[in-house]
């Protein structure tokens, strides 16, 4: 079988698996990310669970580089922060991952690979959402759209936008990070990026949780989820926060799709999990700014969850191995 590594490289955890040329995804391996340790220790991790997965094999079956039963053919990465993916390096990241600016990520996996398997095989390296959107169009919500925008939102907010099932980038690495889109109602909040009034804000689940404590909400309700399950028993200030978050989003939504008009649009992540309070807030204020005819975009929920980044970091390792016939 022609199988292909996965990681998804993230500031909380790192996940590694084997992917079939389907998509479907093995047996996850997840390891605590030493986020504040360095790219040093980062890549170590990573290298570690890779070895697991490569220990465990598909289905209780040996992988090996070489030819065989299963045959593994390359390594696809999604990670935080932003990438330069013709280079394999991490150009932009904020300080969840401590020093990650600068990280050759491809070269660092390309060596570590070599010598768990023997072999150079290829990587490549995207940033996470991307790769959340990638495995989401080919495999998930999105398939079949000839266009789609897929939306994540969590502990932060990023977007990936697929064309023809191309990821878009942008000249300077950053399309679909409209986690930093300008929104009415955060100007009392601060972005990560430094910045005060942007997206992420207020609509991430940090966001939701500073807007109801700048109400006057009680620091011990523990972060966003805490503020969902209050506004969910009925306290009124909890569930204000909670829609003022969820209609953040869809206006940002809105004006993103107002400019690329997808044929979809996927929401997915942790803060849309909380149910169909946040979704109808979302919603409702994503339809009140479109014109009429985008009125209509259907806006679907992610099907594939936390393996989504997996399947789309092993489409794009698959795609370029295809394409230039990497071995």
């Amino acid at each position: 079988m022609d199988l292909v590594l996965a990681l998804d490289l993230g500031g909380t955890k790192i996940a590694a698996a084997l992917v079939d040329r389907n998509g479907r995804v093995g047996e996850v391996v997840a390891v605590p990310t030493p986020a504040l340790d360095g790219p040093a220790a980062i890549v170590a991790a990573a290298t570690g669970a890779l070895g697991e997965v490569l220990a465990r094999g598909w289905d209780g079956s040996p992988v090996a580089a070489a030819a065989g039963e299963h045959r593994v053919r390359g390594l696809g990465v999604g990670t935080a922060g932003v990438v330069d993916v013709a280079a394999g390096t991490i150009v932009s990241a904020t300080d969840t991952l401590a020093g990650w600016t600068g990280t050759p990520l491809r070269g660092d996996l390309e060596r570590a690979l070599a010598a768990l398997t023997g072999a150079r095989l290829p990587v490549h390296v995207l940033n996470d959402v991307d790769a959340h959107a990638l495995g989401e169009v080919r495999h998930g919500a999105a398939a079949g759209a000839a266009s789609a925008l897929v939306v994540g939102v969590g502990t932060g907010i990023g977007a990936g936008v697929v064309v023809r099932g191309e990821l878009l980038r942008g000249a300077h690495h950053v399309a679909g990070e409209m986690g930093h889109l300008p929104v009415a109602g955060a100007d009392h909040l601060r972005c990560p990026c430094g910045r005060s009034g942007h997206l992420e804000a207020i609509g991430s689940g940090v966001g939701m949780y500073r807007h109801y404590l700048s109400l006057g909400g009680d620091p011990e309700v523990g972060g966003g989820r805490g503020v969902a399950e209050r506004a969910a028993a009925g306290d009124p200030l909890a569930g204000r926060a909670l829609r003022d978050s969820a209609a953040a989003v869809g206006r940002g939504i809105a004006a993103v799709v107002t400019v690329l008009d997808p044929g979809r649009v996927v929401v997915t992540g942790g803060v849309p999990a909380a149910g169909s309070a946040w979704w109808s807030a979302m919603d409702e204020a994503l339809r009140g700014q479109l014109i009429d005819i985008l009125a209509n975009v259907p806006v679907v929920s992610g099907k594939l969850g936390g393996t989504a980044p997996l399947a789309g970091a092993a489409a794009a390792v698959r795609q370029l191995i295809d394409t230039e016939g990497a071995p």
